[in-house]
């Protein structure tokens, strides 16, 4: 068990991330679509799994370690796509960068981002980094953040294929929301227009591609030979489309509950898209994990790593990077604690047969 980290209380932690950010703030990285039921269900949904714990497995050592796409990462939370981290953080993107990195794990940062792709690039330029990607109607400017986050060193491009339209985000309508002055979405230096409801439905409407298809993971493996994984997957079906098409790698997401409401949660959705893969690419997941055993669970049904985002985000809020790191580390502690109870000393012994 790793002795220099400490469980964070995550409830406790939002609590004063939200005492710190004003109303609008808070609600845009806190709220979810509509009646914000696939919000909940996110986070509810992994304890409708049970554990079945192995016994008498020799468990004095247990490694988290995992290897994705060529990296050795200390553990398998990632940290998932966040826009508009400077309303979090004065030095918001290079903040969290500095904390995944000190942590040992991947950074995936945001097209929506508020600090330009190579600052956050130049803040950790040995870590491991990824870009999520939203295909612009402007294919040209699509095309030019996929070849600048190639050469800034980003390792991979997460396709970001659940939003054809954004969901409709009752808190940001309600409080109109905009960047402030002095913010901007500084890899498009682009503003958010402020419209009536919210500013990034009127972006989103105006700029984002909602007739992409599959043809598009194509498109983009034309462009860079950085692996193409596609984030917004929950049905197998779309999954095995995705992997046909030249995804190297899958993300069962629904957005944080952002976009569908009463669409599956991720935990439901998780175990048929592992089984259409069929081992051909790694999948990932995301959404609603708030615990080692909610990891575990995960890793049991054949996830190959797990993306954190709002606990992530509280912790940059009252922390900065150093607020970063203590959440994923204790992520990473709660996750040894959750193995060595349930019998496995590596990763690769949390097989299906530990979760019903």
């Amino acid at each position: 068990m790793s002795e220099d980290a400490a469980v964070v209380d995550l409830e406790a932690l939002e609590d004063a991330a939200r005492a710190k950010l004003d109303t609008m703030s808070y609600d845009y990285f806190a709220g979810g679509a509509d009646r914000e039921e696939t919000l909940a269900d996110n986070v509810a949904a992994w304890s409708r799994y049970a554990i079945l714990p192995h016994i008498l497995r020799g468990v004095s050592s247990v490694s988290t370690t995992v290897e994705l796409f060529g990296r050795t990462l200390t553990g398998p939370h990632l940290v998932a796509p966040l826009g508009y981290l400077r309303l979090a953080h004065e030095d918001g993107e290079r903040e969290m960068a500095r904390g995944a990195a000190a942590a040992g794990t991947v950074l995936c940062v945001s097209t929506m981002a508020t600090t330009p792709l190579e600052e956050v690039a130049a803040a950790i330029p040995d870590a491991p980094k990824w870009f999520q990607l939203y295909v612009h109607r402007d294919r040209d400017l699509t095309a030019d953040l996929v070849h600048r986050a190639e050469a800034a060193g980003y390792e991979a491009l997460v396709f970001t294929v659940d939003l054809p339209v954004v969901g409709r985000r009752l808190r940001d309508v309600r409080n109109r929301f905009r960047l402030p002055d002095g913010l901007e979405m500084a890899n498009m230096k682009a503003p958010v227009p402020e419209l009536d409801g919210s500013g990034l439905d009127a972006y989103a409407d105006d700029a984002l591609d909602a007739g992409i298809t599959f043809s598009d993971i194509g498109w983009l493996r034309d462009l860079t030979p950085l692996p193409v994984i596609v984030k917004g997957v929950l049905r197998p079906d779309d999954a095995d489309a995705a992997v046909r098409a030249g995804a190297a790698g899958i993300i069962v997401s629904n957005h944080g509950g952002r976009q569908l409401d009463t669409s599956i949660a991720t935990a439901d959705a998780l175990g048929p898209v592992v089984a259409a893969v069929d081992r051909r690419v790694p999948v990932l997941v995301d959404g609603g994990i708030r615990s080692g055993t909610d990891t575990v669970k995960a890793l049991a049904m054949g996830a190959a790593a797990v993306m954190l985002g709002r606990p992530v985000l509280w912790g940059l809020v009252t922390g900065g990077s150093g607020g970063v790191g203590e959440v994923l580390d204790g992520f990473r502690a709660d996750l040894e604690r959750a193995m060595a109870l349930s019998g496995a000393a590596s990763i690769d012994e949390l097989t299906d047969d530990l979760v019903r």
